[in-house]
Order: C-alpha cells, then structure tokens, then sequence
C-alpha cells in the first residue's frame, strides 16, 4: 500500500474503469481470495464487468435525415456498478426534489464508532436498519417536541469511507420545518432558533446502545463474546466513546438541497473519476484526508495505492445487501404520507449543479442535430433482453395479423 499527498488541480476526465481492473485480476482473485466472496458480490463484480458491453445487448437508431447509424449498448443497472448509479442517481434526485416541502432543508449526519466494526460485519442488516431507522426517528421526533412540526427525513446509507475502509454512518436530508401539528399549516423553523447538538447525540447514542443490548439478549446478536461479562464491558467502553454527530446550517431552497441530493445519495462507493492510475497488479485513487487541512481549512487530496488482492475485499465489502433500501424515507417524505401540492410548490432550478446528457433523452443525431429514430434491438440469444425484446416483436406480429 502507498499513499502520496498531491495539491494538483482538479480534473473530472475518466482515463480508468474499474472494469478494466476486475476484467485483468478477478480470476486470479476469486480463485484464491483473501475474504469470502459472497453470492451478491460475485453478482456485482460480473454486473460491472459486461455493463455497456456486447455481452448485455444494444439498441440501434438512426437518423431520418442523414441515415448516421448509432449503437447504444445496455447498462447492468446494478447498484454497485460506478457507470449506472450516477446517471441513476442525478434522475432519483429530480424525483425526490418534486417531493420536498418549500422549507429550508439540512444535512444531517450521524456515525458509528469504528469499534463496532467487528460486528457490524457479522450483523451488516441490523445495524443498517437501527441506524437508518435510529437516526431519522431522532431528528424527526426533536423537530416535533421542539417546534410542534412533523417533519420529513431522507435518508441514505454510506458505508465506506474516503479510503474505502468500513465507515458506517447515515447521511439525512432533514426538512427545517414541515406541518405545524395544530394548525396543520406549512411551518419554518427560524434559522436563528438553538439546536440541542448534544442532546441528538445522547438520544442517538442512549438508543443505539439500548437496541445492541436488545438484540444481545435476544440471542439474535452474531459475536465472539465468550459471556455476558465480556459483552458488559464492551458496552462501557461504547459509551465512552465520542459518537458523531454533524449538522450543517439550513440549506435555503431550492438549489442548494438539489445540489447535496445529487451528492449524497445512490451512487457507488467508488467514482472512476477518481481512479488516478492503473498499473499492473495496482489501482490508484483520489481520497480526502480530513485529519490534514491546506490553507483555506479544507481537507487535502492524496492518493492512495493498492494491489488487487488488498483493494477488491476492501471495495467488494460495500456492495448492498440484497432486497436491502440505502435511501429510505421518514415522517412527512414516507410514502404512506400525501402533501398538499400547495406545500409543494417552489421555484424550479435550472440548474441542479449536475447535468447528465443522454442519447436516449435527447434523440439527435451528432452528425446532423437530426432526429434519431428507433431501429432495433440486438442481444445475445438466451439473455433476459433478448427474451424482452423477443416478446415485444411477438406482440407487434400478433397485432398485425389481428388487424
């Protein structure tokens, strides 16, 4: 492993996939790994591996005008694939921004210790569920005790750091406001109004623990305690631990919260936008220290640098769940819950702060700037596309000879 500070400007050009690198070292890998591969992981990694390739298909179209041919090929549409959860991500973000109330919004993080570790990776779905649910349940409660408002709470579960190391920790998007419980009105929080940091941290840490021993008693709990006076001990010391907790000051609407949804939410782990160089047996990446600060108080860039064997469990520890929700919605933003268009109603940005282009949006020709129509669709026989596109032809035939 090697890391290396560097002050280089920033570039947003992609020279690497991750592709590329599981496509050269994965066989050699899954045949001697240094973690256990699971099922969902090998799902992931093969996702990636043929995402926008030949081996998922693609759709044709060409141009009315000049008769320019265009080949689109198939995304994997998997969640741990960098090249489908941005574009999926910035889409989702237009969605929820359609939802959020017209009140300022905050972003609210909160982390586990690091001393958790070790049975997180034993108990990965309670741990992720009492944390997504802990956590919005104690903004949400504190808005509604202090100010008589139900709010809304989106939230979304990271659990890598900016090393990629286990790093488990909910990002919120809190609304600063919502529906005054007694006159069922839309109602701001004034900005200006104290925020009880400390006591969010102890309800969040008194909670958190109180479900951990829940859980130990149950029998539920996956661990290596050898009794109950072991599992005692580890209690104490979680909580002397420093539990984190940010808030950051509300965000005015509507541009501000679009640009941190667009930040914050279903994108992978890892952007190839990131990886500086790849090297043989070794990748390198872009990370933030924030232990370091330049100048202007703001985290300094480095690079770090690993071999396949160290960075695929590092990477692949990461990858969701199966059937599991890494954003999930709360109080006034549930899906059970109806807002009054009136309440909904806000000044629609132009600019979100990220733009996506996609040829199957736009349907114009990059010859002529004429209009692209749909030709056909090619996938290799036995493919899930191939049995879709194959039962779509066969409608259109049936429809035919019925007409």
């Amino acid at each position: 492993m090697c890391e290396q500070s560097h002050s280089k400007a920033k570039t947003f050009e992609k020279k690497f996939t991750l592709a590329e690198f599981f496509n050269a070292h994965w066989s050699a890998y899954s045949a001697s790994p240094k973690a256990f591969i699971t099922p969902e992981q090998y799902k992931a990694v093969n996702a990636l591996r043929i995402c926008r390739t030949s081996k998922l298909g693609k759709d044709r179209y060409r141009c009315k005008d000049c008769g320019y041919t265009a080949e689109i090929y198939h995304s994997c549409k998997n969640r741990f694939c960098p090249k489908c959860s941005w574009t999926d991500t910035l889409k989702w973000a237009d969605r929820v921004y359609d939802k959020l109330v017209n009140v300022p919004h905050r972003h609210v993080v909160m982390t586990l210790p690091h001393a958790l570790n070790p049975l997180i990776k034993l108990n990965k779905k309670f741990f992720f569920d009492t944390l997504m649910s802990l956590a919005s349940n104690t903004m949400k409660d504190y808005i509604l005790n202090q100010y008589g408002v139900e709010a809304g709470v989106i939230s979304v579960l990271h659990t890598y750091g900016e090393k990629k190391n286990l790093h488990v920790h909910v990002h919120m998007i809190v609304s600063w406001g919502g529906i005054d419980k007694k006159t069922k009105q839309l109602k701001s929080i004034p900005v200006k109004k104290h925020v009880g940091y400390l006591d969010l941290k102890e309800t969040f840490r008194k909670g958190f623990i109180k479900a951990l021993i829940e859980h130990y008693f149950s029998k539920n709990l996956k661990h290596h305690f050898t009794g109950e006076n072991e599992f005692n001990h580890f209690i104490s010391t979680l909580e002397e631990k420093h539990w984190i907790i940010h808030l950051e000051a509300p965000m005015n609407m509507p541009e501000q919260v679009i640009r941190y949804i667009g930040r914050y939410s279903k994108r992978a782990c890892l952007s190839e936008y990131k990886i500086t160089n790849i090297e043989g047996e070794y990748i390198s990446f872009r990370y933030k220290d924030y232990k370091e600060k330049d100048a202007n108080g703001k985290p300094i860039e480095k690079e770090l640098t690993l071999h396949y064997r160290d960075f695929f469990p590092l990477l692949l520890q990461h990858v969701p769940l199966p059937n599991s929700r890494l954003v999930r919605y709360y109080g006034l933003y549930s899906t059970k819950t109806k807002i009054a268009q009136a309440f909904r109603e806000k000044t629609k940005s132009n600019d979100s702060g990220q733009k996506v282009i996609a040829f199957t949006d736009t349907k114009v020709c990059i010859e002529c700037n004429g209009q692209m129509e749909y030709l056909d669709t090619q996938a290799s026989k036995g493919s899930v596309k191939w049995f879709v596109y194959a039962k779509k032809e066969l409608k259109k035939h049936a429809e035919k000879i019925a007409a």
